[in-house]
């Protein structure tokens, strides 16, 4: 999957972007709960995680 459509989903689901890069594991639940304390959390995560790989 090309990165601008991983970013765009990272904007609006960034559980489902960090599934779509890294599957299941420490990094979708860390990123769960920081979308669940607060939704820029998750997004902030989300789009370190696409662009540091």
């Amino acid at each position: 999957m090309s990165q601008p459509i991983q970013i765009i989903i990272a904007i609006f689901f960034p559980p489902v972007a960090v599934f779509l890069k890294n599957g299941i594991g420490k990094d979708l639940i860390i990123n769960i709960v920081l979308t669940i304390l607060g939704y820029i959390p998750g997004i902030i995560h989300a789009l370190w995680l696409i662009l540091k790989k």
